[in-house]
């Protein structure tokens, strides 16, 4: 008897390391036809001295088993003593799902809408050169207008002098309008295009600014483009990202460099009843095309640009812009 209960620990073991399913040994083992099962049947035939010790030690080859598998069901490394042990007949665990940021999840939709007018989605370098952010964009040096943008020079390493690319001062950009003047270098109209990403201000944070946010920036350029072009153009982007929440809109006279005439774009919001002040345009400016290589009244556009982070803060009723950056994931599972 006890050279039976030995053989069948050892084939116990060996299927372990065979790495069978825990089902198939609970079966094989201790199943009403298992090799323990079997054992038992064979005790009556046994002297009664024999009888007890066999018995003992059928219990404990059948609690040696039983421990084995149930630990394992717990922790499937513990069959074979090993990381490697995986237990296909465990039942499988869900897999967490992420979040889209809220800030993905506006940017996509904004993406969208104006794919579907036939623009095309640019990206450009968040480290910009001075001439493309300020010169290029009718902003030479000692401008009053780069008083608007409070910027991050960046300085090397070894001086405190300001690094350059061809003699050029580099910046973490102040907005996506430098992509303007890129794209018009290389191309022809008509033109159509955003430019969404990451711009830096040197202000101080609040509820309503940081020292990063997201802006979309938006080209449109052709040998006769008009305000009337821009209005149905933001209209039918609005109507489509607020759907009933739009309640109309109005331009008001502004002043940007890069634009003539600018203007103020203000959207009604019927969730508030009141106006809101959501975006800048104008008419690309003549200094710019200039910059770019264009000849005057070769063609003319407008361009815009409005927060991503403001959109989002809007559209979903959000207080403080610094939550978008906070890494807090109770904030994020929320959309």
């Amino acid at each position: 008897m006890q050279q039976e209960i030995q053989k069948i620990k050892k084939l116990f073991l060996r299927d372990c390391k065979a790495q069978k399913p825990l089902k198939e040994l609970e079966i094989q083992y201790l199943g009403r036809k298992g090799f323990i099962h079997d054992l038992t049947k064979t005790l009556a035939s046994l002297p009664a001295d024999k009888r007890v010790l066999a018995g003992k030690a059928i219990n404990e080859l059948k609690s040696f088993v039983l421990q084995k598998i149930e630990k394992a069901k717990k922790e499937p490394h513990e069959l074979l003593k090993s990381p490697a042990r995986v237990d296909v007949s465990l039942p499988g665990k869900r897999v967490v799902k992420g979040h889209l940021h809220p800030l993905t999840l506006i940017q996509d939709q904004m993406v969208e809408i104006f794919s579907s007018l036939n623009f095309s989605v640019l990206e450009g370098p968040e480290v910009e050169t001075e001439f493309y952010n300020f010169d290029a964009l009718n902003i030479p040096a000692h401008h009053p207008a780069r008083d608007l943008w409070q910027t991050f020079w960046l300085k090397p390493a070894t001086s405190n002098q300001q690094p350059a690319t061809n003699g050029e001062a580099l910046l973490l950009r102040t907005h996506t309008s430098p992509m303007q003047v890129r794209f018009m270098e290389k191309h022809q109209p008509p033109l159509r295009i955003i430019v969404p990403g990451r711009v830096f201000r040197y202000e101080a944070s609040d509820a309503t600014h940081d020292i990063q946010f997201y802006q979309l920036e938006g080209l449109m350029v052709d040998s006769q483009v008009s305000i009337a072009n821009f209005k149905a153009v933001i209209e039918t982007f609005f109507k489509r990202l607020f759907g009933k929440e739009f309640g109309g809109m109005r331009l008001r006279p502004s002043f940007f460099p890069f634009t003539e005439p600018s203007f103020e774009v203000d959207f009604y919001w019927t969730r508030k009843e009141r106006w809101l002040e959501v975006m800048g345009a104008g008419m690309v400016h003549p200094n710019v095309f200039r910059a770019a290589g264009f000849a005057p009244g070769e063609a003319q556009g407008f361009a815009f640009g409005l927060g991503i982070d403001r959109v989002a803060m809007l559209k979903y009723g959000i207080p403080d812009i610094r939550l978008f950056y906070s890494g807090d994931l109770r904030f994020i599972r929320q959309f």
